[in-house]
């Protein structure tokens, strides 16, 4: 019986066969955090008064929930951070204006094949798409690795997801994985890993995978994950970067088997307040929206924004809704300036957001009145999501924010 890619990856860094259930300590290649590294910090200094980060090299710090600092709290819990980095010599740290951790992390190429990441975020699951094994811990998790180097993992069960097929015009990745999500419910993948497989993976490109990846702790799942392939290559440039690449074998057992054909694939949107709450954009009763986010680690890279405008064609957002753009990360934000993309946003009325997360989690920026209803790119619709517990979080794909954002109401971007 051939093996998965939670089993190659977790048995190659214990240093010894493992299969699903065992009990494995391992040391992650990467212990990522953001923000909440002011909270880390204290659990850490609480623990070993003026020690040492047992890797500096392994530990990185991306300054993206709050940003710029909101409240004068928000600041006191960045200068500790910036201080923290400078007293244990991090040089993984990167500040505010840099990105979304996610987005950063891989235009830095430290998400790479086959390693392990953990992050304090849980949709640390994004590196996935780069044939990572990457996933989610709590804050305290993070202060015991800084301290000790390890942790321990369950080896996850793995369920095979094939796609087959292609996308239809209008029809997006965010689209695909909220489709899944839909059948596989917010559960369905409780501590499983996730492998894509199918003749359709080949087609998705980076940014896809990256959606893709990004929305699988929605369904669950420790960790979803796609090859190393030409366009893993292509993205991370070298293929010294994917020696240590790994996949499930063919006969690998797998305790689910789905599949899904690309070409069926309809405009979707999650409706409040949960993500596998899904149903198509054409058989939703017309919905009234107050306010569009177009951006976020889900969908803020180029590709999103290419995407709403092509939908949009130059017609300006209606009267009655205000549309947020943020692009994931600062190299993102400069590619859609260089293409003129920043100012066609503006001339159709959005408003310009800094990278960051802030409106996502409803910390800063953007946040809802009560009653509000939003159709959002992010990838969650819980209630007090963006802020405010009585406010409705549509979850849809850029084209669908774009042709929401021009006419007012919740729209099927095909009928534009």
């Amino acid at each position: 019986m051939g093996l998965t890619f939670a089993q190659k990856v977790l048995g190659r860094a214990a240093g010894k066969a493992v299969e699903p259930g065992d009990i494995v300590f391992v040391e992650p290649d990467l212990v990522l955090t953001h923000d909440n590294s002011s909270a880390i910090i204290g659990k850490f200094e609480s623990t070993v008064p003026g020690g040492k980060v047992k890797h500096p090299d392994r530990i990185v710090i991306v300054l993206d929930h709050v940003i710029p600092a909101a409240t004068s709290k928000n600041a006191a819990g960045h200068a500790r951070v910036r201080k923290f980095v400078k007293e244990q010599g991090i040089e993984k740290f990167f500040d505010i204006g840099c990105g979304i951790c996610h987005q950063v992390l891989p235009e830095q190429h430290l998400a790479l094949p086959g390693s392990i990441v953990v992050g304090s975020d849980s949709h640390t699951c994004t590196y996935g798409a780069f044939n990572t094994f990457a996933t989610g811990i709590d804050r305290t998790e993070a202060a015991g690795l800084w301290i000790t180097g390890r942790t321990w993992f369950r080896v996850p069960e793995t369920i095979e997801i094939n796609l087959e097929g292609y996308l239809q015009k209008r029809v997006s990745a965010k689209d695909l994985i909220l489709t899944i999500i839909g059948k596989l419910g917010s559960d369905g993948a409780n501590y499983k890993a996730v492998e894509f497989h199918g003749s359709s993976v080949g087609g998705l490109l980076v940014h896809e995978r990256m959606t893709i990846s990004n929305m699988g702790i929605e369904m669950g799942a420790k960790i979803a994950v796609f090859p190393a392939d030409r366009i893993t290559h292509n993205f991370l440039f070298s293929d010294e970067f994917c020696k240590d690449a790994l996949w499930g074998d063919s006969d690998a057992e797998f305790c689910e088997i789905h599949n899904f054909n690309l070409d069926e694939i309809v405009p979707v949107v999650a409706c409040p307040h949960t993500v596998d709450n899904v149903c198509s954009v054409s058989e939703l009763p017309e919905t009234k929206v107050d306010q569009v986010f177009l951006g976020t680690c889900t969908n803020g890279r180029i590709e999103d924004l290419k995407s709403a405008l092509e939908v949009m064609k130059g017609r300006k957002v209606v009267p009655s809704v205000r549309m947020l753009v943020g692009a994931a990360s600062r190299d993102e934000f400069v590619k859609a300036l260089q293409q003129g993309i920043i100012e066609e946003f503006v001339k159709v009325g959005a408003v310009i957001l800094p990278p960051g997360c802030g409106p996502c989690l409803g910390a800063h920026q953007g946040a809802l009145a009560p009653g509000e209803v939003c159709l959002s790119t992010a990838n969650r619709n819980f209630k007090g999501r963006m802020g405010e517990k009585d406010a409705f979080i549509y979850l849809g794909s850029p084209e669908t924010a774009a042709a929401t954002a021009i006419t007012g109401v919740i729209t099927d971007p095909r009928e534009v």
